[in-house]
């Protein structure tokens, strides 16, 4: 060290204080000791070993080697020499396989993950979902190609002669098997896949020769079934048997095929879709056009037919059923008549439609047609025109029968919401109010108000069940794209350019029904995210929250709050939106008169049910068991418990359902009561004893008890595990038991539309 400035082994001349540059850095060099080598003309000596950064130097007074890493293979070794920790080793012993002629048999798929390593930067890559390489353009590297599509790669300044002139374009390996074929009879009687067993590629002279010694598998990569033909192709390399051109590759029983995929179903190698044809025919003997064409685009949904155009072709007049029915009432016109084709082009579009409700479209599918939109009327945004998809006519005359039936506290809120609505300044409400006190009528009004004038109103609500009572309900999770693991910068993935955001531009008014169930994050998600989505429109109301959209909670505390796991009861007020700093500007208004006993009871009914009513708000409030933080001692009335201790179902059964033998056919008894149970053993129970009071002789319906095929990694499994015993006991969530025996009068619930 010279002058605090670090010297390695440098001449005198150069470590005193004159041997700087103009900016003051210090001037290091290495001693010559005459030893150079020659590079591209250029000598390098020792002086010109060791790289360094000028603004290192002097902003650390160090040394600092500096190189440059212009390889992937340095970068890697960098990342993981930071990132890998202690040194360590693992040893395994193993069991030699060495004999007098035979080496150890080469494990690829542990050699894979003995090599494999991801450092935590790698890993991070990954996590994100970052592009792990990036090729412009996109290829896809098969050992074949289709005819006429032989892959080349050259350079952007290489001659297009030179490149056509290439040894590889002249003869492929694919191209050269099938001359082979011709030459060969030994190599007709294979097929691609095993054609490396008899034969070995000579790289140099391109062409095969008969394999001498060794051994060799062949085997062909897996092809996306969205190349279409080259997967089509693949698929008749694994059949078809030496052949020499590719028309005879497309060629079955002496026919030649326009396509490889026409040539597979020949060959019996995709499904007949005979089936589905026959379903749809059968299906309309009971069934509605409409009814149809869900069933169709279902299908074509699963992915289900090989032939979705000869299905169509065979059918469309089965799914027109309606068509025309429908454009005259809506045209008006009743003698209106309609050609072949415009009943084609209106039924393809129906199936549009659908499938764009389900993010899909025709277009997915090559060989289907499309229908011609310049001559059906349609919006460019489905989900605005799903929203405005409502007779005005029959939304006003809804509107006025309910309006009259509000309440003085439902239509002073009604009133309030409303003209927030109209001055489109936003603004947040929240209606508080326990069940029954006309929450739902009153979100059904304001919604028939805003639609009489051709706005949008969006309805939500936090769980699947409360979103059934409104129109046109859906989850908020649902609607907004909520994330369901939420945290305090969450948003919701809308972006500016996409439909839902158009949706949300144009909506007038949002209502979100049991908000109380939902964590505060989601509230700030939405908030953060209808800020983004709503700037231009609002730039210059920048504090308004919810980017300026009149936004209307509802709900009641005293119900279920958000579920925090193991979380205090701190921790989950702590997550409820009265947490939030929304909470501020929320304008809370209260219902408190319940509805429920003002409608078609009698006097000692409506007595029986007020009492009932008000000693539920009581536990709520936490007015029983007198002081208490959270936990006490409530005492249940009498005539809500069972007094039955022998019986304690039947007693249950016979309080819910009296005189079910005369009942029985009389489906608005069933609706009118049922029976909670907290689990499927106890609804099962219940269940059986009720049947066995029906009349009639039973039947029995069993599921399938067998394994989906799809589900084996190995072709080889222990049958044992899944026997017919094990798989009949299996009793799932969601879904009916194995055995389900039903009898004549016998309500059937549909736990889930599959369609």
């Amino acid at each position: 060290m010279v002058d605090k400035k670090c010297s390695k082994n440098f001449p005198k001349q150069f470590c005193n204080h004159t041997s700087v540059d103009q900016d003051g850095f210090p001037l290091y060099r290495r001693r010559n000791n005459g030893h150079f080598v020659e590079k591209s003309g250029v000598k390098l000596d020792n002086r010109n070993v060791v790289p360094y950064n000028k603004y290192l130097l002097k902003r650390y007074q160090t040394h600092i080697n500096v190189e440059w890493c212009n390889q992937g293979s340095s970068i890697k070794y960098l990342f993981k020499y930071i990132n890998k920790g202690p040194d360590r080793a693992t040893i395994v012993v193993v069991r030699s396989n060495n004999d007098c002629d035979n080496h150890d048999a080469v494990d690829e798929i542990n050699e894979y993950y003995d090599c494999r390593y991801l450092s935590a930067c790698e890993a991070s890559w990954r996590i994100f979902t970052y592009d792990v390489h990036y090729r412009y353009p996109s290829v896809v590297r098969l050992p074949f190609h289709l005819p006429g599509q032989q892959q080349i790669v050259y350079g952007e300044d290489d001659d297009i002669d030179d490149v056509l002139d290439k040894p590889s374009v002249v003869a492929s390996m694919f191209t050269a098997w099938m001359e082979c074929n011709v030459i060969s009879s030994d190599a007709r009687k294979l097929t691609y896949v095993e054609f490396p067993t008899k034969f070995v590629w000579n790289r140099k002279n391109r062409f095969w020769k008969p394999r001498e010694v060794g051994k060799c598998i062949g085997r062909i990569h897996s092809v996306s079934p969205n190349l279409e033909e080259a997967y089509f192709l693949r698929i008749l390399l694994n059949k078809v048997k030496g052949p020499r051109s590719f028309e005879e590759i497309r060629t079955v029983n002496g026919e030649e095929y326009l396509s490889f995929r026409d040539a597979c179903y020949a060959l019996g190698l995709l499904d007949d879709d005979k089936e589905y044809i026959d379903a749809i025919k059968k299906a309309s003997h009971s069934g509605t056009g409409f009814y149809l064409l869900f069933l169709f685009a279902t299908l074509l949904m699963c992915n289900s037919m090989s032939k979705p155009e000869v299905v169509w072709e065979n059918t469309w007049e089965y799914l027109a059923d309606g068509i025309l029915y429908n454009q005259r009432q809506r045209l008006k016109l009743s003698g209106l008549t309609l050609s072949e084709d415009r009943l084609m082009n209106l039924t393809l579009y129906e199936i549009e439609q659908i499938l764009l409700r389900n993010n899909n479209t025709l277009k997915n599918y090559k060989n289907m047609p499309y229908p011609d939109v310049d001559s059906v009327s349609s919006s460019n945004n489905r989900l605005i025109t799903e929203e405005l998809d409502y007779d005005i006519s029959i939304v006003k005359t809804e509107f006025d029968h309910m309006f009259l039936a509000l309440t003085n506290d439902q239509r002073d809120i009604f009133l309030d919401i409303m003209g927030a609505v109209k001055k489109n300044k936003g603004g947040v409400f929240f209606v508080y109010g326990y069940g029954g006190t006309g929450k739902t009528f009153l979100w059904k009004t304001i919604s028939a108000a805003i639609r009489c004038d051709g706005h949008i109103v969006l309805n939500v609500a936090s769980s699947g069940i409360a979103s059934l009572l409104l129109p046109g309900g859906r989850t908020s999770h649902s609607r907004f794209i909520i994330p369901f693991e939420l945290t305090e910068d969450s948003v919701c993935k809308i972006n500016r350019s996409s439909e839902l955001a158009s949706l949300l531009r144009k909506t007038s008014l949002i209502i979100w029904d049991e908000a109380p169930m939902v964590h505060k994050h989601a509230f700030k998600a939405l908030d953060r995210s209808l800020e983004d989505v709503l700037r231009s429109e609002n730039s210059t109301e920048l504090n308004i929250p919810f980017g300026g959209k009149v936004i209307v909670f509802g709900g009641d505390f005293r119900q279920i709050l958000p579920v925090i796991p193991g979380g205090s009861r701190q921790n989950i007020v702590n997550a409820s939106l009265s947490s939030s700093y929304l909470w501020q500007h929320c304008k809370i208004h209260k219902l408190t008169k319940n509805m429920r006993l003002t409608v078609g009871r009698d006097q000692s009914a409506v007595e029986k049910i007020k009492d009932f009513a008000e000693w539920l708000l009581d536990i709520g409030e936490g007015k029983l068991g007198g002081q208490n933080d959270g936990e006490t001692v409530i005492d249940i009335p009498d005539d809500i418990l069972i007094s039955d201790p022998k019986d304690p179902i039947g007693s249950l059964i016979e309080f819910v359902y009296p005189s079910i033998l005369d009942n029985y056919n009389n489906t608005s008894y069933f609706q009118e009561r049922a029976i909670l149970a907290p689990k499927n053993e106890v609804v099962q129970e219940i269940n059986d004893r009720l049947l066995l009071k029906f009349p009639g002789d039973e039947v029995e319906y069993l599921s399938s008890d067998s394994i989906c095929q799809s589900e084996f990694v190995h072709d080889q499994f222990d049958a044992d595990l899944y026997s017919p015993d094990v798989l009949n006991g299996l009793k799932v969530s969601g879904l009916p038991n194995h055995k389900l025996v039903l009898k004549i009068g016998v309500p059937v619930m549909l736990l889930r539309n599959i369609d």
